[in-house]
């Protein structure tokens, strides 16, 4: 049926990243607020300063292109990412889990069951800010940048693929030893979501969808189509920043929100053409043809989809989405016909964006309603 309508007070070291939750890190040096090495690279300050994350080793500036050069000698880009004009929209910790020569940033607020937001293209953790500012009393909630996006590194030469973007949550649900979790996913968090799913299924408690695929679809709206021609797609995504600029107007209908500071907290990790390689790299991994890389991927995540019926599942959907549009939602509801969907008519495909004063309430009740054994407890490894 359609329906429409805290912190833990402690550091700690993960092995692979910092928990920089009671006080600044200054990344761009290594050291933490203990006076300790971290050598976690670059990054930013906890509550939304900027840290001199465009700096390298020699303490260059390298927010005009500059590239890093890493320990084992290779060159990697880390840009600056100014938090300053939205810090108060945006007032959480940051953490950096090192993947090989790469930080992979992420939120971590909160206590209790562990819900895992995952974003799509061109957004990052901010959109989720709302979600994570309104669950965090009744669980944890961990909110990763996909590589290359948000505040994680950015790096010009990497395989920005489905797979990759999978086997980086992987690693972070195993650093964090997380089970029984709820996936909440939108835009391309869902096929990473799913994508870690049917590698985990014991893992897996409940799921949330918001306008998103976890199955193929022959359907891509001609803006997306124009972004994948050779040449031009480039010169739009990474040079004029057409992709992430005209999605903060196109993507939410509410368009009173995207307030100086929201639009600015938006575009941040995209204010250059060497930011947005993984806003052009999402672009060209979409699955047409079965000859395309991740097609296969997410046709053997359809077939297994029906695997998760018996995991309650919540869809909130913008039904104003010119990508997703209602045709993705009711594939959804045909593989999940017990799921409880709500449907938001006045929303965009930046669904938490337009309604967040109405999902935050319907998930909450969805979490506490649902507290179901887990199914197989750790997996053996």
């Amino acid at each position: 049926m359609v329906k429409r309508g805290e912190d833990r007070g402690t550091d700690r070291d993960t092995g692979r990243g910092i928990d920089n939750r009671s006080g600044d890190t200054d990344r761009g040096t290594g050291t933490d607020n203990r006076g300790g090495d971290t050598d976690r690279g670059t990054g930013t300050d906890d509550r939304g300063g900027d840290t001199d994350r465009g700096t390298d080793d020699r303490g260059r500036d390298t927010d005009r292109g500059t590239d890093r050069e890493s320990d084992t000698g290779r060159v990697r880009e880390v840009k600056s990412v100014n938090l300053q004009p939205f810090k108060e929209l945006y007032p959480f910790h940051s953490h950096f889990l090192r993947l090989g020569e790469y930080n992979y940033h992420y939120l971590d607020e909160g206590a209790g069951e562990a819900v895992v937001m995952l974003h799509g293209n061109p957004t990052w953790s901010f959109y989720y800010r709302h979600m994570v500012a309104g669950l965090a009393d009744i669980c944890r909630t961990i909110v990763p940048d996909h590589m290359g996006c948000g505040l994680s590194d950015k790096p010009q030469c990497y395989p920005y693929t489905l797979k990759q973007h999978i086997d980086n949550l992987e690693a972070l649900v195993e650093s964090l030893e997380l089970e029984n979790i709820t996936l909440a996913m939108h835009d391309w968090g869902g096929a990473i979501g799913m994508g870690y799913a049917i590698r985990h299924p014991r893992k897996i408690r409940r799921l949330i969808i918001f306008n998103t695929a976890a199955f193929l679809s022959s359907r891509m709206p001609w803006r997306i189509g124009l972004c994948r021609i050779p040449v031009f797609g480039p010169l739009a995504v990474r040079g004029l920043n057409a992709f992430a600029g005209l999605a903060i107007y196109m993507a939410c209908q509410h368009h009173e929100r995207m307030t100086a500071g929201v639009r600015a907290g938006y575009l941040a990790p995209y204010r250059s053409y060497r930011n947005r390689i993984a806003v052009l790299r999402f672009i060209q991994d979409i699955p047409r043809r079965p000859t395309d890389q991740s097609y296969a991927i997410v046709e053997a995540m359809q077939q297994r989809l029906p695997e998760f019926r018996d995991r309650p599942m919540l869809i909130l959907w913008g039904g104003r989405d010119f990508c997703f549009n209602r045709s993705f939602l009711e594939t959804w509801q045909g593989f999940f016909p017990r799921a409880s969907v709500h449907l938001f008519e006045d929303a965009g495909h930046y669904v938490v964006e337009d309604a967040h004063e109405r999902i935050i309430p319907l998930v909450r009740e969805f979490v506490q309603d649902n507290p179901l054994p887990d199914y197989g407890g750790r997996e053996k490894q």
